[in-house]
């Protein structure tokens, strides 16, 4: 593929655009305050890829590459576009999420043997994979990961949406093993909530 991209094949620019640019498109949004940036970002970053494939030095994979120049491109878009927004417009929670994954009232006090055991444990689903193919709780899920935190949404879209592996992702976003997991268990958490609160009793099978 790289060698491809140096030559200048067509068709070859044109798959890869149409494999990335949908997950480039999800994780630029994380930074950025409206789709119509995002669509600008993932434009400067082919445009980035086009200028620069000949400085490709193969040191990592081609896609965690490219996910590099997007993600420098809307870190440095994102920012730019806070200093023309209202505050208010950022009043949110800090990037990763300093909260806990799961609802503390969820489990039982300090008082008595119970501590720290499930008060309301997470239900029972059955034929998960059927269940959550609807496109129901595939509207649930894609809101729930578009109101995490940009971090938490980055790993999840590329873990859970995407496949990539857990090296692939570290290297794409360029965190530590342990941020990584740390950030996709509280991305699962809060989608899996999500779906327990929002989707039908009956879709569930609760």
């Amino acid at each position: 593929m790289v060698e491809a991209l140096r030559r200048g094949d067509r068709e070859a620019y044109e798959s890869l655009v149409d494999e990335l640019t949908p997950t480039l498109l999800r994780v630029a949004q994380a930074h950025v305050p409206s789709r119509a940036v995002a669509e600008e970002v993932v434009q400067d970053t082919w445009v980035g890829v086009i200028n620069g494939i000949d400085r490709f030095e193969g040191r990592s994979a081609l896609r965690t590459w490219i996910f590099g120049i997007m993600l420098n491109i809307a870190r440095t878009r994102g920012k730019r576009e806070k200093r023309t927004l209202p505050m208010s417009f950022f009043q949110r929670r800090d990037e990763e999420g300093s909260g806990p994954a799961v609802d503390p009232d969820r489990f039982h006090g300090q008082a008595g043997e119970l501590h720290g055991q499930w008060s309301s444990p997470p239900a029972a689903w059955h034929e998960p994979e059927r269940k959550l193919a609807t496109d129901e709780a595939r509207r649930v899920m894609l809101e729930a990961i578009a109101e995490l935190t940009p971090r938490q949404r980055e790993v999840i879209v590329l873990r859970d949406i995407q496949g990539y592996s857990a090296e692939e992702a570290r290297n794409a976003l360029d965190i530590s093993e342990t941020n990584q997991r740390v950030l996709l268990h509280r991305a699962r958490s809060k989608v899996r909530a999500a779906l327990e609160d929002k989707i039908d009793k009956e879709v569930l099978s609760i």
